[in-house]
C-alpha cells in the first residue's frame, strides 16, 4: 500500500508562517527518504494558524529541493481561478518537474467569506460554474479542446512531454460524480467529511467514466492520523489537535496548538467530551502496529491501495517522528 502526505503548514505557537513553510519544505525532504509516494500542500486563505495560501508557490520550492516525490495541490481552489491560469501555472511546474506534479482540484473557498470575496467575488455562482470550469481545465491540460471551442487555437504553455495528473478533492457524492464524470482520479477528504466515505468512492468507482487519459478509477483517502512510541501519548497529541480546534472555532486562542499539559488542563463541556469521542472515532491514532492495523482496515473498506496522511503536532518534531514511526511500521521488510 502506498502512502502519501498532506500537509496543511500550520504555524505552531510562538512560531512564524517563515518558520512553518520552511518545516514544510523539510516534512517534503523526510518524507521522499521515508518512501511516502506524493507530499500535497493545502491552500488557506487568512486562516490563523496556517500559513500556505499558494501552493503552487511552495511547490516550486520544494521541487527544487526534492528528486522524486510526487508533488501536489491538495487542493487548488478552483472557483477562486480561471482554469486558463491554473493550467499555465501547474502545466509550468510539469515541466520544471517532469513525471512528478499532481494538480488536486477543490471547491472550498479556503477561508472567510470575506476572504473569498477579495479573491474571487461572487464565489457561489462559481460554486455553480465549477463543472464547467473542470471540464475546460482537463482540457487546457490535455491541450485537446475540439475545433470548434473558442479556445482550440491557444495552449497552456508550456506544454509538457507529461501533464500535471488531475485528482478532484471532495467529502460529498456531488465531488465523486463530478470525478466520474470527468474520467479523473478522486481524493476522498474522510478527514473532513462526516458522511458514508465508502459508499461515496463506491458512487465514484462505479460511476466511473473510461477515457484514453485515466483508463480506471484512482482513489486516495485522505485521514488525520497520530502515531507515537505509545496509545497514550498518540491519544495526547490527537487531544491537543482536538482543542486546538475548538479554539480556533471560538476564537480563543493565538496561532499554536497547545501542548499536552496545556490541552488537559482545557475543560471541555458536556458537548465538547461527546465531540471528542466522535473524533477519536473519526481519526487514527496509537503506536506504529495500531495505526498499521487501522489505516489497512480503511484501506480495505474504502477499495484503495493508498491512503494521504495529515498530520497536525504541538511540534514540529513530534509531527516528524509520527511519519517516520509510521513508514517504519507500514514499509518495514
Amino acid at each position: 500500500m502506498r502512502l502519501s502526505i498532506l500537509d496543511q503548514a500550520p504555524i505552531l505557537s510562538g512560531g512564524t508562517p517563515g518558520e512553518a513553510l520552511s518545516e514544510s519544505a523539510k516534512l517534503a525532504q523526510i518524507g521522499e527518504k521515508l518512501g511516502y509516494s506524493r507530499y500535497w500542500i493545502a491552500e488557506h486563505h487568512d486562516l490563523k494558524g496556517l500559513a500556505c495560501p499558494s501552493p503552487e508557490v511552495m511547490l516550486g520550492y520544494i521541487g527544487a529541493l526534492t528528486n522524486k516525490i510526487r508533488l501536489g495541490s491538495g487542493a487548488v481552489l478552483l472557483p477562486h481561478y480561471k482554469p486558463y491560469k491554473v493550467a499555465e501555472t501547474f502545466n509550468l511546474l510539469a515541466t520544471l518537474f517532469p513525471g512528478r506534479i499532481d494538480l488536486g482540484i477543490g471547491r472550498a473557498p479556503g477561508g472567510s467569506a470575506e476572504a473569498a470575496e477579495a479573491l474571487s467575488g461572487n464565489f457561489l455562482e462559481k460554486v455553480w460554474k465549477m463543472p464547467e470550469a473542470v471540464k475546460e481545465l482537463i482540457h487546457f491540460l490535455y491541450n485537446d479542446f475540439p475545433l470548434e471551442s473558442i479556445y482550440s487555437k491557444i495552449t497552456a504553455a508550456p506544454l509538457p512531454v507529461i501533464p500535471p495528473k488531475p485528482w478532484l478533492l471532495g467529502t460529498s457524492e456531488k465531488s465523486a460524480v463530478l470525478a466520474a464524470e470527468n474520467g479523473t482520479a478522486y481524493v476522498f477528504g474522510q478527514f473532513m467529511s462526516d458522511k458514508n466515505g465508502a459508499e461515496i468512492v463506491k458512487k465514484y468507482q462505479s460511476n466511473f467514466k473510461k477515457n484514453t487519459r485515466t483508463a480506471h478509477p484512482e482513489v486516495i483517502i485522505t485521514v488525520s492520523v497520530f502515531c507515537a512510541e505509545t496509545e497514550e501519548r498518540a491519544e495526547d497529541l490527537a487531544l491537543c489537535h482536538f482543542v486546538w480546534r475548538i479554539q480556533q472555532e471560538s476564537g480563543q486562542s493565538e496561532p499554536g496548538i497547545p501542548s499536552a499539559a496545556e490541552a488537559k488542563s482545557y475543560i471541555l463541556s458536556v458537548e465538547e467530551k461527546a465531540r471528542f469521542a466522535g473524533y477519536k472515532n473519526k481519526i487514527v491514532y496509537g503506536n506504529p502496529a495500531q495505526v498499521k492495523t487501522k489505516l489497512l482496515k480503511i484501506a480495505s473498506e474504502y477499495n484503495t491501495d493508498e491512503i494521504m496522511i495529515v498530520t497536525i503536532t504541538p511540534s514540529y518534531e513530534e509531527r516528524i517522528e509520527s511519519y517516520k514511526l509510521i513508514a517504519n511500521e507500514m514499509f518495514a521488510i
